[in-house]
């Protein structure tokens, strides 16, 4: 069997997905040693797990350093990598949507200042509205754009929602749900299309709690 190299995300992301692919049949006992190693090989070699940010695991797995990894929706919807999207994991569900101000109500005969980190989904998002918008991009506290006035809403992820009630600020509307997604590189696809399908559906198996 060759080795299939896969991109985990670092984090809380990362740690369920691991979980999820070593029920699976693809453990790696050193990836949970305490060390500062970025690359973890099975005994057997049968895997190669590398550790990455999560925005990332895309350009990795485009890229072919990794056949497979674990990429959030949002990445996938920002960038657009040209990735195979195999299976949609379930972890790490949240939402993309506007906020903005508690009783907002949008002035259609002015320009609509939209703070993000994800200025490509906002942009698509107002175009299918044909509403003319200036994107400011941020790249941290994009709930404190509508606050001191810098936008009139923000486009961002939330989980509960919790931040945006703690500062004044509501979901206007929904724009897409965001989970983690398994993605495979499409020349990897070509020459590992077994390894990559028995990892895709053994991962299917092991989500729903089914032996490998």
């Amino acid at each position: 069997m060759r080795m299939m190299n896969i991109a985990l995300p670092k984090g809380r992301l990362g740690d369920k997905a691991y979980a999820v692919l070593a029920r699976a049949g693809y453990a790696c006992p050193a990836i949970g040693e305490d060390s500062r190693q970025l690359t973890f090989v099975s005994p057997d070699r049968s895997v190669r797990y590398f550790l990455v940010k999560p925005a990332d695991v895309a350009i990795y797995v485009e890229r072919g350093a990794a056949d497979v990894g674990i990429a959030g929706k949002d990445i996938l919807l920002e960038y657009a990598p040209d990735v195979y999207e195999l299976l949609d994991l379930g972890m790490g569900r949240c939402r993309m949507c506007v906020a903005g101000p508690k009783g907002f109500a949008d002035d259609h005969a002015r320009t609509l200042r939209v703070a993000t980190k994800f200025p490509h989904i906002a942009a698509r998002h107002y175009s299918a509205r044909s509403r003319e918008i200036e994107l400011i991009h941020l790249n941290g506290s994009i709930e404190l754009a509508p606050i001191v006035g810098l936008s009139d809403v923000i486009v961002d992820i939330v989980e509960t929602g919790a931040t945006l009630r703690e500062n004044g600020l509501d979901v206007l509307e929904e724009i897409v749900p965001i989970s983690a997604r398994l993605i495979a590189n499409k020349t990897a696809f070509k020459f590992k299309r077994e390894e990559i399908r028995t990892l895709a559906e053994r991962t299917q198996r092991s989500l729903a709690g089914k032996p490998a």
